[in-house]
């Protein structure tokens, strides 16, 4: 019981200690600096890491070990992917337009499958290319393993980056669309790719293709399932409380099954959240309750996200960078982007030819492919190898370099080609 006790007021220490800082963070953020607020909440997490190391090397306090240690305490894979990515992808597909999505499903689809297999190639090829160069090899396998984790762009990233930028209608969907399905792709493909990387297991292309079959339309019917049952015990009632309780279960339930079947539970539970947030409001829920249940999972959206971008922030306290690998992380950035690049430029030739293309979709595709956490977390869990260090500060560098740069110049390039207007305000439908 004494053991119990001590784990849970250990685990509620930290939470306090997450909430304070983010809620301080987004406070200095809203007061001195306007950005953002994943984004300044990333920065000023980062900032204060950085700080904190300084003061460890020139004063060599206990400070810096003791909060070291606090944060070492949180598994970031573990939290993220069995965790907060739940609640963060269904807050995310709830206000996606589903007949939007549909109309753009072939474009949607094509990014989030071929694209992640062509900026996978190029990525990990072009790794383990440069590595060799500045004298840093490391197996194509795992080159390749590397490719995988920075290729799909990252929902919870994307999303937060499009707030407040005005792009085109049908643009603005395949990217929310790409990014919500991709890292279902993406994870499998990591999956396989570190499996053959370890030798543990035998792979061949069509128990590849199998798996992805499985656990993308898989997770897809069970999203579609559980989204359903969920709906229809909305529709029977009008109680607002009830209502976002059944819609925490739908979340909840939907990402354990997912994982005890093994199909995708980030597939999943976008399904669910696309199914709800299309039929809810029109069938099932009153005005007060869609108030509420809007305004409750923005909340939990925005919370959730400045968790996570401190996280990210705060993580550069455990990572142990060598400096050996600074040149290879700082080249990792342009092979990322050019990997992007390639993604997406080499289908648009076959896509022109069966729907229309939005004007300057390329350049815009490219520099929205924000990565974020998802990769981090993957990275993260890569098992032990000389490789995984190196893996883990490239990843680290093109996340720290998509979230800062790409995101805080999004906007701007979107006014560039577009001259966009002021963003829009409808929260509804917005991704």
């Amino acid at each position: 019981m004494q053991t119990t006790n001590s784990l849970a007021s250990s685990l509620f220490d930290l939470a306090a200690v997450l909430l304070t800082l983010s809620a301080s963070f987004a406070w200095l953020n809203r007061k001195l600096f306007a950005l953002p607020n994943t984004t300044g909440v990333l920065l000023i997490g980062l900032f204060s890491s950085l700080v904190l190391i300084g003061i460890e090397l020139m004063t060599h306090t206990a400070l810096y070990g003791a909060l070291t240690d606090a944060v070492r305490q949180i598994d970031f894979a573990t939290a993220l992917m069995n965790g907060m990515l739940a609640f963060l992808l269904f807050a995310a597909a709830l206000h996606v337009d589903l007949s939007r999505l549909k109309s753009r499903a072939f474009p949607i689809a094509f990014l989030a499958t071929a694209g992640v297999f062509i900026s996978t190639a190029v990525c990990g090829i072009g790794l383990y290319l440069l590595a060799r160069a500045l004298g840093l090899p490391i197996p194509l396998a795992w080159a390749l393993v590397f490719g995988a984790l920075i290729s799909p762009t990252d929902p919870v990233a994307v999303l937060s980056t499009l707030k407040g930028v005005n792009l085109p209608p049908a643009l603005e969907i395949e990217i929310a669309g790409e990014s919500l399905f991709n890292d279902g792709v993406g994870i499998v493909l990591f999956t396989t790719l570190v499996a053959l990387a370890t030798a543990s297991s035998d792979f061949s292309a069509v128990t590849v293709g199998k798996m992805f079959i499985f656990e993308g339309f898989g997770g897809v019917l069970l999203g579609l399932a559980t989204g359903y049952v969920a709906y229809r015990a909305m529709a029977a009632l009008d109680d607002y409380p009830t209502e976002v309780l059944i819609s925490l279960a739908l979340v909840t339930a939907t990402y354990a099954l997912a994982s005890r079947i093994h199909v995708s539970g980030p597939i999943a539970v976008v399904a669910a959240g696309l199914l709800i947030g299309e039929r809810g409001p029109q069938y099932a829920m009153s005005d007060q309750t869609q108030r509420y249940m809007f305004g409750f999972w923005t909340l939990v959206d925005e919370i959730l996200n400045s968790v996570l971008f401190l996280l990210i922030g705060l993580e550069v306290l455990v990572l142990n960078f060598d400096l050996r690998f600074v040149p290879l992380a700082l080249a990792a950035i342009p092979l990322a982007l050019f990997g992007r690049f390639v993604a997406v430029a080499g289908p648009y030739p076959v896509l022109r030819r069966l729907i229309k293309v939005t004007p300057g979709a390329i350049p815009i595709l490219t520099w929205a492919g924000v990565r974020g956490g998802i990769s981090v977390a993957l990275a993260l869990s890569l098992p032990q190898s000389e490789a995984k260090p190196i893996i883990l500060a490239a990843t680290y560098m093109v996340v720290l370099f998509t979230l800062i740069v790409q995101g805080l110049t999004l906007a701007p390039l979107a006014r560039r080609w577009y001259r966009a207007g002021p963003a829009n305000t409808d929260q509804r439908h917005l991704p």
